[in-house]
């Protein structure tokens, strides 16, 4: 079965992707992280069969080794002023593609196209929860039903029930709950589950350059 694999995506520039992480990263690091988790995400929705991989994009692409590898996406500009909007549009934009839709964000570099494939498999929707209340995974027959979302709040501890809720009327099936990168703590788990990939590469070189730098047992814990 073929699929469009939308995935909603923000440019990794310094100041702008993962601020959450700040502190103890810093900006640019911050961007790397967030960087490394785009790639791995794009590299698995690549391989997941029968995936049309579609990037929703905001922001101007700076670094080459993602610019690479939207090349090999179908890419999008991102529209509307809240997260909301952005995501109703951007489910409307790949309506033209006439094929069901399973939406992921950038957050979660531990899917796999195993993963993902399975979690195509619907009959007119599919939620993916994530542990902080949100969610990860969006999965419409109809990438018009994506309308709902103006009436839900994003980015609260709620958000994933909400989305459940404006959902009423289609059959929802219950995907895998995944944990995505907010939080330090989320982008320790996260590597711990994927030690192979780009993002956790990533975070150990990160680590392993703080604790070379560190000349104190006290600096050694802050970082």
């Amino acid at each position: 079965m073929r699929f469009c694999l939308l995935i909603m995506a923000k440019s990794p520039v310094p100041g702008q992707v993962k601020t959450r992480l700040c502190p103890p990263l810093s900006l640019d690091e911050a961007a790397d992280v967030a960087a490394a988790s785009l790639l791995d995400t794009l590299e698995a929705a690549l391989d997941t069969p029968g995936a049309v991989p579609v990037v929703a994009l905001a922001g101007i692409v700076r670094r080459d080794d993602v610019r690479d590898a939207l090349a090999e996406c179908v890419v999008i500009p991102q529209r509307g002023r809240t997260f909301a909007e952005r995501l109703v549009h951007a489910h409307a934009d790949v309506a033209r593609f006439g094929m069901p839709v399973l939406q992921i964000g950038m957050d979660t570099p531990q899917v796999t196209p195993s993963l993902l494939e399975s979690c195509a498999e619907f009959e007119e929707a599919a939620l993916g929860y994530a542990l902080d209340g949100g969610w990860w995974a969006l999965g419409l027959r109809d990438p018009l039903r994506a309308s709902v979302l103006h009436d839900v709040p994003m980015s609260q501890t709620d958000t994933g029930l909400r989305t459940f809720e404006a959902l009423h009327g289609l059959k929802v099936n219950q995907l895998p709950i995944l944990s995505d990168v907010d939080t330090m703590v989320d982008a320790r788990a996260v590597a711990a589950q994927a030690p192979g990939g780009r993002f956790a590469a990533t975070l150990a070189t990160i680590t392993t350059s703080r604790l070379a730098g560190a000349s104190t047992v006290d600096e050694v814990v802050a970082r």
